[in-house]
């Protein structure tokens, strides 16, 4: 995939974390290859009625005292299936490993039924603060939720971040471009179906792989190599070129996250 990627001239790829296993997973995948960043965030599925999923003080703690800290102990717990807890397995993350270039994905869905969202806002704040702790931008994942988002964020007015994989209407979108410095996430769900287009000095391409193939790879697993198809496609519906699309879109991500100056250390 990462040569698939480079073929078609995607050339710098973040690895999403979406629990504390899954982002020790993708900090190792980062520190194994060039231009590969990583995030480190734990997703609103994973918010319980304690969070017991937060390693305690987490959110009180910058990235070298908190997140490598515990990565290093590997004492977070994950929820299981049936509502119970097990601990992380061990896992060493060494010195080589570089710095997250965000928190995320983090956020609120409250899209399936039974949601807890007392559990899920609590957890937001703590991953927010980590963010503010450490100095991060922020990948959100915002699922029919937004009515508790903008109050949410308007308490972190230092935050910045990108709203992923944005699937929700011309006023929301409006309230963010307007409201907030946030950029928006455009992936392949665009080239199917009406959601409304942010500017292009505000959008971040992704895949959200392995999901939201873009069209015409539709009925596959979704990989990084198909955002030069979802450039095509914001080229086409811009009128823009597509040297035009990835020179701005990879200028806003460069920016948001600092990839310029991410260490990315060979394992």
């Amino acid at each position: 995939m990462l040569e698939n990627a480079r073929e078609n001239n995607v050339q710098q790829i973040i690895c999403i974390g979406t629990s504390h296993e899954d982002s020790l997973v993708a900090a190792e995948f980062a520190a194994a290859h060039d231009n590969v960043y990583w995030t480190y965030g734990i997703h609103p599925e994973y918010a319980t009625s304690n969070n017991a999923g937060i390693p305690d003080g987490v959110a009180l703690m910058s990235w070298r005292r908190g997140v490598r800290r515990l990565a290093n102990r590997g004492v977070a717990r994950e929820p299981r299936g049936d509502g119970s807890e097990r601990r992380a397995p061990e896992r060493d993350i060494s010195d080589r490993t570089p710095s997250p270039v965000a928190i995320g994905e983090v956020g609120l869905d409250y899209h399936y039924a039974g949601y807890n969202r007392t559990a899920q806002i609590r957890l937001f704040e703590q991953m927010l603060q980590l963010a503010v702790d450490s100095d991060l931008p922020v990948s959100f994942h915002v699922r029919e939720a937004f009515d508790d988002f903008f109050p949410v964020v308007g308490n972190f007015p230092t935050v910045r971040g990108v709203v992923h994989s944005f699937t929700d209407s011309k006023k929301t979108l409006r309230r963010i471009l307007t409201e907030t410095d946030f950029y928006v996430g455009v992936n392949g769900l665009a080239t199917y179906s009406t959601l409304p287009t942010p500017p292009l000095e505000r959008i971040l391409l992704e895949t959200d792989a392995p999901f939201l193939t873009p069209v015409p790879f539709r009925g596959i697993i979704n990989e990084p190599a198909y955002v030069s198809a979802v450039a095509k496609w914001l080229g086409t519906h811009l009128g823009l070129e597509y040297e035009i699309i990835g020179k701005e879109t990879t200028k806003n991500a460069n920016k948001l996250f600092n990839l310029q100056h991410a260490i990315v250390r060979q394992a």
